[in-house]
């Protein structure tokens, strides 16, 4: 009888892609993929470490799995198996570790799944992982996310991923077109770029051989993809050009993120951030100039060792006054190997969480006020298969999440909609517009 494997993912867009593409894998060499609760054979976990969080989150899902099926063979993989394979080994019912340069090879590592006296862990240094995997999400939700890049080659003084990934890599243009190819062919109707550092695509065998901005105008070509979504870009890798390719072009949509993390100027040098706030603050302003219902997401990080009640208040009157649409707030957190810790000027926890609210709080009214913005317009929105009390959901291309009566037709598809007005759980609602749905 086939063996069952189940998948859990934790962290980013990237963690999502590399979790599918492994899925398959296993699908293709005979294993039954199950959901995680039908007592599968096999466990995969795949972890994240970008706060300490991350590392709670990992034991509490091995535990669960544990209650699931005490027999089961459980293997961790991703930034937390690189950065700490050992401490996951000694996680009670852990069987194996893998760390980066092994993930994708984990059905010939731990051939046929079996039981050893104590948890194998195969991790070699992280300068081994050179090779760069391609990896894309199918059948997972409406949107597929499609692995452009991996690694990063800056070294911010709170960041661990460049030693949980290595060194920025990218798969080649050529590769990706036929991954964008074979994404259409399932009728996939939108696809999101996402790495580690997105915008840093191009380089190969530790040499920049393409960039970031050919790879989207050949993306733009691909036929039967209706949506391009870019996940995250440095602000510092965010050029004009991009910016007017993407304000012009047929199925990249108006919707950026782009990292922050402060708007004090004194702490993005501490930091070690490539840019400062005016930089910032001039690619915000060439977005909208060029595309006024642009959606911008930001990250911010709060709490970083140093930062003043000023420092802070700098950030919070500088993401005020900007046309921003919504923030990601992340509570600054100690983590072993970087800088940040040994710096001076801790800032106490209870700090952290006050700052970590008021941005929180700014960020719900950024987000309404950018929903209101956009009420009474017609826009075409993408539903997604998730049903909730006979609700669906969509997205309209410059991210405004809308609610509609459950209609099996529509789901993953294009329709055109009048934006009519906020809900109480600030979702937007709508209006058809026409019956039919859209395809190009």
């Amino acid at each position: 009888m086939n063996k069952k494997v189940a998948f859990y993912t934790l962290g980013c867009k990237l963690n999502f892609s590399e979790t599918s593409s492994i899925s398959r894998m296993f699908e293709d060499r005979g294993y039954e993929k199950v959901e995680f609760q039908a007592n599968p054979d096999i466990f995969i976990i795949n972890t994240c470490s970008v706060t300490e969080n991350a590392d709670k989150k990992c034991k509490k899902v091995v535990k669960e799995a544990k209650k699931i099926n005490p027999d089961a063979f459980i293997t961790i993989i991703g930034c937390y198996a690189q950065l700490k394979p050992k401490e996951i080994s000694e996680i009670k019912g852990v069987d194996a570790v893998l760390g980066a340069a092994e993930k994708f090879q984990l059905i010939d590592k731990l051939d046929g799944f079996t039981k050893k006296d104590k948890p194998q862990v195969i991790a070699s240094d992280i300068k081994e992982a050179k090779s760069f995997n391609n990896a894309f999400s199918i059948n997972d939700r409406t949107r597929t996310f499609l692995k452009v890049q991996d690694g990063c080659n800056y070294h911010c003084a709170f960041c661990t991923i460049p030693l949980a990934r290595g060194k920025s890599r990218s798969d080649s243009i050529e590769n990706i077109i036929e991954s964008a190819k074979k994404i259409a062919q399932e009728e996939v109707k939108e696809i999101v770029l996402t790495g580690v550092n997105t915008g840093d695509f191009g380089i190969q065998d530790g040499k920049r051989k393409e960039r970031f901005v050919d790879l989207v105008k050949e993306l733009d070509e691909v036929e039967g993809i209706e949506r391009f979504r870019i996940s995250s870009i440095e602000p510092n890798l965010l050029t004009n050009e991009i910016i007017e390719f993407v304000s012009q072009s047929k199925r990249f949509v108006p919707h950026f993120h782009v990292p922050l993390q402060s708007g004090s100027n004194k702490i993005l040098r501490k930091m070690r951030r490539r840019y400062l706030r005016e930089l910032y603050e001039d690619r915000v302003a060439k977005i909208k100039q060029l595309m006024p219902n642009c959606c911008i997401g930001v990250d911010v990080i709060v709490g970083f060792p140093g930062e003043s009640d000023d420092d802070f208040l700098d950030t919070y009157h500088f993401l005020k006054d900007l046309p921003i649409s919504y923030l990601h707030v992340f509570t600054y957190s100690e983590r072993a190997n970087t800088d940040a810790p040994e710096m001076d000027g801790v800032v106490p926890m209870e700090i952290r969480n006050e700052r970590s609210k008021m941005l929180r709080s700014l960020s719900e009214k950024k987000k309404r006020a950018f929903y209101e913005e956009n009420v009474g317009r017609e826009e075409v929105v993408l539903f997604e298969k998730d049903i909730h009390d006979g609700l669906m959901e969509g997205f309209t291309d410059n991210y405004v999440r809308v609610v509609a009566k459950y209609d099996p037709i529509l789901i993953n598809e294009l329709k055109k909609v009048k934006l009519t007005s906020i809900n109480e759980q600030g979702l937007m609602e709508i209006d058809e517009v026409e019956t039919e749905v859209l395809t190009h």
